[in-house]
């Protein structure tokens, strides 16, 4: 094995032929940290800028062949996982990463808990919130938007602290709350690291961003995306959370469009 003169992040993720979101998008994310990203597709999906219209599994025999030769190859400094597509796919990765875990324990795991498209489509052939129970054990940072944080705590009608103070003491990892859903004036970004939440759930960093008109393609890629990339430079968790809202909040105030609809974020 030998060394890189980059930082390494495997991305999982499906792919999105646009070029808005998917694993185009965690690429473009993870070049702009000063990383380089070794991507494994999970998932081809029909779909432009606004709607996604079919999706279709890798097989994971495919994907973990491929884990085996990166594996053999190279060390990894950070992992994103994005949609997987399939509950047999969740599984397989899990198993996959608990085993690069034990050979580092300090490996970082970015899972953004994509649970469909931002009009609602579904990104995977399986119910979205079972497929991803084998992964939340093995990821060290979540990024939920507020609605993937209701459907994850089962609990809908109840607000988003009370979800996740049901929610979070089943996981292990830390969690970022993404308020870009939410009827705020300001996006509002809440950190909740796991060692800190012990017997409250007191946010350990918040951050506020103006809110840009219009709606956006795959900005929760680009975050979840640069963060990786961030932790795989060596960035501490709340630097790699600062620097990489900041690059995302950037991308999308140059976000150019390609047809009506959702822009795209200006990730280069």
């Amino acid at each position: 094995m030998h060394s890189s003169d980059k930082p390494l992040v495997l991305v999982l993720a499906g792919h999105d032929p646009g070029g808005g979101a998917g694993i185009m998008a965690d690429a473009e994310a993870i070049a702009a940290q000063g990383a380089h990203a070794l991507t494994v597709i999970t998932a081809l999906t029909v779909q432009d800028h606004n709607r996604v219209y079919a999706v279709h599994p890798v097989s994971p025999e495919i994907v973990a062949h491929q884990l085996d030769v990166f594996s053999r190859c190279y060390r990894f400094a950070a992992i994103k996982i994005g949609i997987v597509g399939s509950a047999a796919m969740a599984v397989m990765l899990a198993q996959r990463i608990a085993q690069l875990r034990a050979q580092q324990a300090d490996l970082p795991v970015v899972l953004d808990t994509v649970l469909g498209s931002g009009h609602g489509d579904r990104l995977g052939v399986d119910d979205a919130v079972q497929s991803l129970q084998p992964l939340l054990q093995q990821a060290t940072l979540l990024t939920p938007n507020l609605p993937e944080l209701a459907r994850l705590s089962a609990m809908p009608q109840a607000d988003w602290r009370t979800q996740l103070a049901a929610w979070m003491p089943s996981q292990s990892a830390d969690v970022l709350v993404k308020g870009g859903h939410s009827d705020e004036q300001a996006v509002r970004n809440v950190w909740f690291r796991q060692r800190d939440c012990q017997s409250d759930y007191q946010p350990s960093q918040e951050w506020q961003w103006p809110r840009l008109p219009g709606e956006f393609h795959g900005s929760g890629c680009t975050l979840a995306a640069a963060i990786a990339g961030q932790l795989a430079g060596g960035a501490a968790m709340p630097e790699a959370l600062s620097r990489a809202q900041a690059y995302t909040q950037r991308t999308l105030e140059r976000a150019f469009s390609v047809g009506a609809g959702q822009k795209i974020p200006a990730r280069s």
